[in-house]
């Protein structure tokens, strides 16, 4: 067996042991908050849920599959996305873009497209690169967040602490389905917690 070989499979290995240590944890500190938001979602009639997996949306992701209503759809980028929100608005149906802030810069070409046809879209995106990140690579990414978002017409409503969420959540609901505007729920590390790696 060739070296290539043997590091490949130890890589895997690992990269399966990381991978289960940090996304299969039967005990998701999210669920409580995700389970309020998901509430908030459905009140006001948000029943498709394109992501793309993170640690920030994985409770909220089970919680939508085990409802009978609700209906996420696994995304290969983030911008496919944003037509699907506009596909769902075009349908008389609601959804929201979740997403990590990393592939927030996958999606400025789409943002065009929605804010030139004027159609309402409603994000969901968990931060990396802010408070207590220790992952050199996500900083850049982190900080472009609030500039993109701004560039592109798109309101912010940030949820720092837990007493942000409902409040939050609520405004970006209005943000985009009632005032027809693109609208982002940023659930920053604070509020989160700092993943470690």
């Amino acid at each position: 067996m060739g070296g290539g070989n043997w590091l490949c499979s130890w890589a895997s290995r690992r990269f399966r042991a990381v991978t289960q240590e940090v996304f299969v944890s039967s005990e998701n500190p999210n669920q409580a908050w995700s389970q309020t938001m998901f509430d908030q979602f459905v009140d006001a009639g948000v029943t498709l849920f394109p992501y793309i997996p993170d640690a920030g949306n994985k409770a909220l992701i089970e919680i939508v599959d085990a409802h009978n209503k609700a209906r996420s759809v696994l995304l290969t980028s983030e911008e496919e996305g944003v037509a699907v929100c506009a596909g769902a608005d075009l349908a008389d149906e609601k959804g929201v873009l979740c997403m990590q802030s990393s592939g927030v810069g996958n999606i400025p070409n789409f943002l065009t497209f929605v804010k030139g046809a004027r159609f309402p879209i409603l994000m969901m995106v968990s931060m990396r690169g802010e408070y207590g990140e220790q992952n050199p690579w996500q900083y850049p990414m982190g900080q472009a967040v609030e500039p993109i978002m701004e560039a592109m017409g798109v309101l912010t409503f940030w949820v720092h602490e837990p007493d942000d969420l409902e409040k939050a959540t609520t405004a970006a609901i209005n943000a985009a389905f009632k005032g027809g505007q693109s609208a982002a729920l940023i659930l920053s590390q604070k509020f989160l917690g700092a993943k470690a790696f």
